[in-house]
């Protein structure tokens, strides 16, 4: 069985250095630690993780906190690509994800009990009931959290530009000629949801355009079904929307079907934007006009702030708010356009 001392033998780095490298020491130079675990690699060598355990006092476990009775789902193609990315991070650091819930051993407890018998040793939170006093606990706690679409003084915090992303999309279907602009909403239960509300509304007051009441159908849980629901709402008021901005893309293309099913044409008869740019957007009909969040980097940066709380000394907690982009394809035209 290959050993550290075989490997530190080959690569000619002393034992402890190979030891530092597997356990991600900061003082270990990051082309050495590369050479090093490649090199491991090559020789098949495993490393125990309970003896890493003992010897780091870590477990090398994140928790991941992901609240299904939100409604989203774990299967949104939005959530899946952050979640995605978040663990190529972790993983090429040498830690795994476990899912974490307030039911321990087939007993209600809380989130974090759950993580001290788990001993992990941050939490990535992706969706949770925030009002919750169990998820309060855990925030106040000394267990490093980073929360995804979210905003708290209690943890670090990564999330697009909400309010933007919906004033660029306004100012977007305004340019085109759009004065009556629908909004869909993500409904009051999201962070998200209430941020692009106050950016679309913000931007039909700077544009001075009236914005009905009747005007903003809720769409709870971004899903196809309440996008269709919302939208067949709008389609029924005595003075129709040109234009609908939708807060989500499984939103907007339930809002497409729904045109469709009442023998309207998009964009002739009606514009659609989204929100989001999941992978789907652009292979519809027509391609989805949408806000572009980069889940790549939301994944990416949110794993290196928890390692970088989980591994260094406490600091303030971070609230990164990432750019987002308006990705032009099909489903938005000029008003009148047929």
């Amino acid at each position: 069985m290959t050993t550290i001392y075989d490997i530190a033998k080959r690569t000619g780095y002393s034992p402890t250095t190979v030891s530092k490298a597997f356990n991600n020491y900061s003082d270990v130079r990051e082309k050495t630690r590369q050479e090093i675990l490649r090199t491991a690699q090559e020789m098949g060598y495993l490393p125990n993780a309970h003896a890493r355990t003992l010897t780091t006092k870590k477990s090398w476990t994140i928790g991941v906190l992901f609240v299904e009775n939100t409604g989203a789902g774990i299967r949104h193609p939005f959530f899946s690509a952050v979640i995605e990315s978040f663990k190529q991070v972790a993983v090429a650091k040498g830690y795994a994800l476990m899912f974490i819930s307030k039911d321990v051993g087939g007993k209600r407890s809380g989130y974090l009990e759950n993580c001290r018998i788990r001993g992990v040793d941050g939490v990535v939170v992706f969706l949770s009931d925030y009002e919750d006093p169990y998820f309060r606990e855990l925030l106040e706690s000394d267990i490093p959290t980073v929360i995804l679409d979210f905003e708290t003084a209690l943890s670090h915090t990564v999330c697009s530009d909400n309010m933007t992303g919906a004033l660029q999309a306004v100012e977007y279907l305004v340019s085109l000629g759009h004065s009556r602009i629908a909004h869909i909403s993500g409904g009051e239960n999201t962070y998200p949801g209430k941020q692009r509300e106050l950016g679309y509304r913000a931007a039909m007051e700077q544009q001075g355009l009236e914005v009905p009441e009747e005007y903003v159908a809720e769409g709870a849980f971004y899903s196809l079904e309440n996008g269709y629901a919302a939208m067949k709402s709008l389609l029924e008021l005595p003075q129709r929307p040109t234009a609908v901005f939708a807060s989500g893309d499984l939103l907007a293309l339930g809002a497409v079907m729904a045109a469709k099913d009442q023998g309207l044409s998009v964009p002739e008869d009606i514009s659609v934007m989204g929100y989001d740019d999941i992978e789907l957007a652009g292979y519809v009909t027509p391609a989805l006009t949408t806000v572009r969040q980069n889940t790549e980097l939301l994944g990416t940066r949110a794993a290196e702030l928890l390692l970088a709380s989980m591994n260094g000394p406490h600091t303030n907690q971070e609230a990164l708010v990432l750019p987002v982009e308006i990705i032009v394809r099909d489903s938005c035209a000029p008003p009148g356009k047929r």
